[in-house]
Order: C-alpha cells, then structure tokens, then sequence
C-alpha cells in the first residue's frame, strides 16, 4: 500500500512520512573489539556458576559430553547467524532472518522467544547480583529490591547514556571478569587431581551408569540445559548490527572470535573447577570457582578475587543482555508486531521505552519472584525455541534462495546448519527434563504472545520496516518468476 504498511482491518492512522526517522539508532558506534566483547560479556557470568548444577545431573562425563555437543551447537547456530546477519544486518537479528525464510509467523515465533530469554535473564541476575552484594557485605546491603532497583536503574541509565559509552563500558568489566577467570584457572590447576573428577557416588539403578556417568546415560540428555551455560546469550551479537561499522564484514569476525573465546574459557574453568576441588564438592556449591579455591572452606587471596570477580562476571552479562532484550524490543516494534511506541529513540538514538518497559518488567519480576534459577530456566527454554527457528531459516534461505547474495557463507552450509538445528530441539526437549513448570510457564507467555500477534497485531505491520521490505523483496522477486 502507499502508505507503507500491510493491508488494515481497524481505521487506526498509518504511520507518517517520519515514523522510521523517530526510530533510527546510531550507525557506526560498534567495531570489530566491541562487538567481540558484547558477544563474551553476554555469557562469561555462566562460567561463575549456574553449570554446577549440571554436575548434579549427570556428573563430570555427562556434562562434559554435554558440554561438548552445546558447544558445538552454538558453534554451528554462530556459524549459520554470520551469514544470516551478513546478509540482512539490522537489529532484528533473528526475527529478521525468520521472517524472510518462515513468513510473518515464523518471524514472530522467533522473536518472542528471543524476547522471553533476554527478559527474563536479567530479571535472574540481577538476584544473583543481590547476594552476591551481600555475601561480600560491600556496604553493608543485604539483597533485596533495593538493590534490583538500583541494578536496572544504573545500568539502564549508561545504555540511555548512547550504544557507544555502552559497549566500552560493558568492554572493560567484561575484560576484568576475563582476565578473573584467567587467573582462577592458574591457581586451580595447581590443585589439579584426575582422581577428583567422578568423585560422585553412582546411581546403579541408572542405565549405563559408572563413575564418569553416575547417573546414567540419560544423565547427558538432563545436563543440556546447564552444559549452555557456558554459551547461553552469544547468538545476540547480530542484534547490533544496525549499530556496527561494516556489519557485513565485522559481524562474522566479531561473532567467530567470541565464540572461540568461549570455547576456551568454558575448557578451563569446568576442568579446572572440578579437578581442584572434585565434581561432588563443586556440585554442591552456588559459588563453584570459589568452592574449588578453598580446599579447606576457609578464604584465600584467589578465592577473594574471584569472588569479586564473579560479581563483574554478573554485572558484565545483565547488561548486555538489558542491550540485546531493548533491540530486540526495538525492532518487533519498529515493524509492527507490538506496539508501536515502544521502538521510538531519543536524541541519543536510544530506543528508550524499549529499555524502561523491559527494565520495569525484568524488576518487577526480581522483585516479586526472588527465584533466580526458575527464571533462568524459562529464558533457557525460550533460547532453545530461538535457536531451532533460526537454524532452520538458514536451512530454508539456503534450498529456496541459493542464488541471494551472500557476503559470507558459513562454512559447512546446509550440514552446519543442521547439526544446530537438531541439537537445539534436543536442548528444547532436555528443558522438560530439568524444570517442567519453567517448560510451562514459558509455553503460557507463548500462547499469550501469540493470542496478541493473532487477533491484533499482524493485521497492522508496517511494511516500511527493514526486516518487512527485505521479505516483501523475496515476496515480489517469487511473483515475477513464477510470471
């Protein structure tokens, strides 16, 4: 339609000639260094803690091997994301990709999980944040909402700041979080006991059990979820590509190198964790790395630096994750599919009420919950959906537009694709196993999500929209060769 939007079923007025001017980031704010950093500090607090519990699962050699195939999924989904943001950078990321390849409902699918992961995320951490306060006493402050408040508040305050102060401020405390674990690792490995690694009794009534798999085979199914840990969040980094210098060139490196630092970080901290203290005392443990520094319970020079620096860890990945959760927001806005004032940008190109209304939401949810793993386990529940969605558009852009232009084509192709794809399903499936009310709780917001996209909100996209005009293209391009 002339109006740049998608056919009407209510007299509500289309958007005016200045609706994507009022909805524009700043261009060229992120470069190859930042946007490495960005994709490290979305996950680097999992290397901390929260994998532990997967030791309680299915020991050392089931996390382990879950660990590896996790790992090779976010490998392979990195892989097939760089050449989907290579060839449509905007900040939709997966929405955008879904959308092209999936229809309107396969966009929105998509982005709704992505949405519920980098809510419901922060909202977690942001309770760790509160003990991890309190249990290094700094100031004097017990957790509570007070301190939820102030973690949204501050932290949403230097986002609204701009894009570019931002990611150099989450640079620095992702590189102390780093350079932490680092250092966790030197001192550990200096404990390091093979003998310490399947320490924990074995379940013999489990199939296949034995010391490397205590509790069974099943144990390695059950230890999905927490072997993600070590990754969950990196596939964000394609949500800044309308932020980024050359995003066709600059996404792909970016994403390729945090990934490979991931890897390594996730080797050395889990190894060295469990080798230094025993997988039976670090399972136990909300604080792994500081358990597996202090043999003896009582605190060290190491272990009070990691401690410490644990805290870093946190702060690094809430406030990506605040960054990923508000482009993404964003971008669903900005084409329509919720409500359109909530894309709108400030002077600063900050898209402002998509960071205060999930800012408002994640706090409301720390506050009211005060149950940090129930919402992590709900976002790790919305990831899996993403990842399995976003999978299958590179597998379906690849068989029905082989001849697209494509700046970079992931190595691999269709198989690499395919490989996340079907481990992603298998993480969806495992989620069951871990938490069945966070598998539930997360499937009701679906169904409310999708109810709104139903009966409202697709009858009113606006077509103008990258992520629309680049589907329409395909749309148009399908009709004349058909013609």
């Amino acid at each position: 339609m002339a109006d740049g939007t998608l056919p009407r079923t209510d007299p509500s007025p289309a958007p005016g000639d200045d609706y994507l001017e009022r909805r524009t980031l700043r261009r060229g704010s992120a470069g190859p260094l930042l946007l490495t950093g960005l994709g490290v500090a979305y996950v680097v607090s999992g290397d901390f803690s929260g994998w532990d519990a997967g030791l309680s699962e299915g020991g050392f050699g089931g996390l382990a091997i879950a660990a590896v195939l996790m790992g090779l999924m976010y490998t392979c989904l990195v892989f097939a994301l760089a050449e989907l943001s290579a060839i449509l950078p905007t900040a939709g990321g997966g929405y955008g990709f879904a959308r092209r390849a999936l229809g309107t409902w396969g966009g929105f699918l998509t982005g709704t999980a992505i949405l519920i992961e980098y809510i419901l995320a922060p909202a977690a951490i942001a309770l760790f944040i509160g003990e991890y306060v309190e249990s290094l006493n700094l100031f004097g402050l017990e957790s509570g909402w007070p301190v939820y408040l102030a973690c949204f508040a501050i932290f949403i305050g230097i986002h609204l700041w701009g894009v570019g102060e931002a990611l150099r401020f989450s640079l620095v405390v992702t590189a102390i979080a780093v350079v932490a674990l680092v250092i966790f690792a030197g001192a550990a490995l200096t404990e390091f006991s093979a003998g310490s690694l399947d320490d924990i009794p074995v379940d013999h009534g489990a199939f296949g059990a034995n010391s490397w798999l205590p509790f069974g085979v099943l144990g390695i199914w059950a230890a999905f979820p927490f072997g993600m840990w070590f990754f969950l969040g990196v596939e964000g980094v394609p949500l800044a590509a309308e932020e980024t210098r050359d995003p066709a060139r600059t996404l792909p490196k970016a994403m390729a190198a945090a990934m490979g630092i991931l890897l390594l970080l996730a080797l050395v901290t889990f190894v060295a964790a469990c080798g230094a203290r025993g997988s039976a005392a670090v399972a136990s443990a909300g604080d792994p790395l500081v358990e597996a520094l202090q043999p003896d319970g009582k605190a060290t020079v190491w272990s009070r630096i990691v401690n410490y620096a644990g805290l870093a860890g946190l702060v690094a990945s809430f406030f990506s994750l605040i960054y990923a959760g508000s482009r993404q927001l964003f971008a669903l806005s900005r084409a329509g599919y919720l409500p359109r004032f909530l894309s709108l940008t400030s002077r600063r190109k900050a898209p402002y009420l998509g960071l205060l209304v999930p800012g408002a939401l994640g706090f409301g949810l720390a506050a009211w919950s005060e149950d940090g793993a129930r919402m992590l386990n709900v976002a790790v529940f919305g990831a899996t959906i993403s990842y399995a969605l976003m999978a299958l558009s590179h597998i379906v852009l690849r068989r029905r537009e082989p001849e697209l232009d494509r700046p970079y084509r992931t190595p691999g192709g269709v198989l690499t694709s395919s490989v996340a794809f079907v481990l992603a399903c298998s993480a969806l499936v495992a989620t069951f196993l871990v938490d069945k009310d966070a598998a539930f709780i997360a499937l009701g917001v679906y169904a409310v999500a999708l109810a709104y996209f139903a009966f409202y909100s697709r009858h009113r996209l606006v077509a103008a929209a990258p992520e629309e005009e680049f589907a329409a293209l395909a749309a148009a391009e399908a009709e004349l060769s058909r013609d």
